[in-house]
């Protein structure tokens, strides 16, 4: 139970942040307009294309809108001087991680549900009866890709190139979630069943069990190096 109330006070702070400033919400959002943008005028208007790269896209959206979210995770952090403070803070620090790591997902579902609904309407696509086997998938592979980039926003939170430094750790460990997430989301918009990529699922999954794992056990010892 305490640990569950530290996750969630971390996890509340976070959110009362973002609902007070939008800051985070708010650049990703005109973001991810600029990437739409930018994907039609290079697709145009041909379908035989966009149902070619449309997995793809939608998942480099994700990505891109993700690195820039995940990015700030712990800027709040260091901007307030807080960074001390959350060192010092008592009890099991993984908790932090998990309040975190929950934040952060609960933000970039939203992105990535703006960012869909933003595809449905620039490319006029149907996407209806595919839905809950997309969100399945797009649960997972968001799952995977903020449990990795939350412990690795922590590693390069006080590395003075953490842009550039962030990206370049975190995208290579993601290769098998963003491979598993656009086969699945290629085969779940062409109709195909659930059942047809289960490999794909459980490849998912057991990234996902991995990588939580793996931040809520270093996270104490991260934080202490």
């Amino acid at each position: 139970m305490i640990f569950a109330r530290r996750a969630w006070v971390v996890v509340w702070k976070d959110l009362l942040v973002e609902r007070r400033s939008k800051e985070t919400l708010n650049a990703l959002f005109f973001f991810s307009l600029l990437l739409l943008f930018v994907f039609q005028f290079a697709l145009g208007p041909a379908r035989e294309r966009l149902a070619a790269t449309l997995p793809g896209l939608l998942w480099l959206g994700f990505i891109l809108a993700g690195l820039l979210g995940l990015g700030r995770t712990f800027v709040l952090e260091r901007e307030n001087d807080c960074w001390e403070g959350l060192l010092l803070a008592p009890g099991d620090k993984s908790a932090i991680y998990v309040g975190k790591l929950a934040g952060n997902l609960l933000l970039m579902l939203v992105v990535e549900a703006m960012l869909l609904a933003l595809f449905v309407i620039f490319f006029n696509i149907e996407i209806a009866a595919a839905l809950p086997g997309l969100a399945l998938v797009v649960l997972l592979g968001t799952v995977g890709f903020a449990a990795v980039g939350t412990l690795f926003a922590a590693m390069t939170a006080q590395v003075r190139a953490r842009e550039l430094l962030f990206p370049v750790l975190l995208l290579p460990v993601q290769v098998p979630v963003l491979l598993g997430a656009v086969k699945a989301t290629e085969a779940v918009l062409l109709g195909e069943p659930l059942g047809a990529v289960a490999h794909w699922l459980k490849l998912l999954a057991a990234a996902d069990v991995i990588y939580v794992a793996a931040g809520v056990l270093t996270f104490d010892f991260l934080l202490e190096s």
